[in-house]
């Protein structure tokens, strides 16, 4: 088997802005994996917050080359097992590795990915798309762009029930908030209650992730269910969040892959957590990968895709909040 590695700096459609951060720019790592015949892609992102970047991920991928290509006949989980004690320190490059992994070997076992896992695809919850922070105006221009039965809303600015109050008057389409760890405890019990009435279905990750008796007293007191994001990162938060939150957000590169995501996802459900995946603006790459966990969600935002100017691969595709898979084995997915 044989690695090789593709950098992208994915241009998005518009500046994409979250309650800490704006980006024209997503830089992007695709690994690919094979063995002449067949070839498996995953990808991961770059992520300031993280301290991810380009060189760190192709440094340590890199470095474990050998040992990498010489697993062609593991399962994806033993390959993951046995790559996780070295990337410990980079669970985004070890997402991109055990994603092309997981492609390579359902396609050479002529699967589809949710095959091998024995899932069925009937009942797939529908993707959101995600408005940024901005001006309310450019907010309603996104919306009417690209009209939507689901938005995912980011909010973590002095005017938020503002700027949701004049969204509603615009569409009928289910409302989700992510504050990005932008509000108090107080703010957030507050602001439930206004959201509620204005169609917002949950609010995801609305407090720094170490306040923990803030998470507590808007778990006892918000009038909208609690998702985990950036207090769910790797295995053992999901047990964690129980009392906290009422779901988590898995990001696959943050817990390093489709492998513990999956697993993370199992745990969550057998505690009664609502469970979800979300993306990091991958490529319909990454994108693809995560479709294959659908029948495993109740909430998904897979619109990283969607968010981009040109898209560097095929693979699922996305109509109206529906995803459906394509005929290839794997993940479905293919670079350009």
């Amino acid at each position: 088997m044989k690695l090789r590695l593709h950098p992208y700096n994915l241009e998005l459609k518009h500046t994409f802005t979250i309650s800490r951060e704006s980006r024209d720019f997503q830089p992007s790592l695709v690994v690919e994996l094979t063995d002449g015949t067949y070839s498996g892609f995953g990808e991961t992102t770059t992520n300031p917050y993280y301290k991810i970047t380009m060189e760190s991920l192709t440094e340590i991928i890199t470095k474990n080359e050998a040992f990498i290509c010489a697993l062609t006949e593991e399962t994806p989980a033993n390959f993951w097992q046995k790559l996780y004690p070295l990337f410990t320190e980079n669970m985004f490059a070890l997402c991109a590795l055990d994603i092309a992994y997981n492609d390579f070997y359902t396609k050479r076992n002529g699967q589809k990915l949710y095959e091998y896992w024995n899932l069925n695809i009937q009942n797939n919850p529908m993707t959101d798309y995600t408005i940024g922070i901005d001006s309310v105006d450019t907010m309603v221009a996104k919306m009417k762009e690209l009209p939507w039965p689901i938005y995912k809303i980011k909010l973590g600015t002095k005017n938020d029930i503002e700027i949701v109050t004049e969204l509603r008057k615009h569409t009928d389409a289910v409302f989700r908030i992510d504050a990005n760890c932008g509000w108090t405890a107080d703010e957030t019990i507050k602001n439930s209650f206004i959201l509620k009435e204005l169609g917002v279905e949950f609010l995801e990750q609305p407090l720094p992730a170490d306040d923990i008796e803030g998470a507590k007293k808007v778990f006892e007191n918000s009038a909208l269910p609690i998702v985990a994001d950036e207090s769910c990162i790797i295995e053992e938060d999901v047990e964690k969040c129980v009392g906290l939150f009422h779901g988590v957000n898995v990001k696959l590169s943050k817990c390093g892959g489709l492998t513990p995501g999956k697993r993370m996802l199992e745990k969550a459900k057998s505690l009664g957590l609502k469970t979800m995946v979300g993306c990091m603006t991958e490529s319909t790459v990454g994108i693809s990968a995560i479709a294959h966990l659908l029948p495993l969600l109740d909430y998904v935002d897979m619109d990283g895709g969607l968010l981009l100017k040109k898209d560097i691969a095929t693979g699922i595709t996305i109509n109206n909040g529906v995803i459906s898979y394509v005929n290839e084995n794997g993940t479905g997915a293919s670079l350009l």
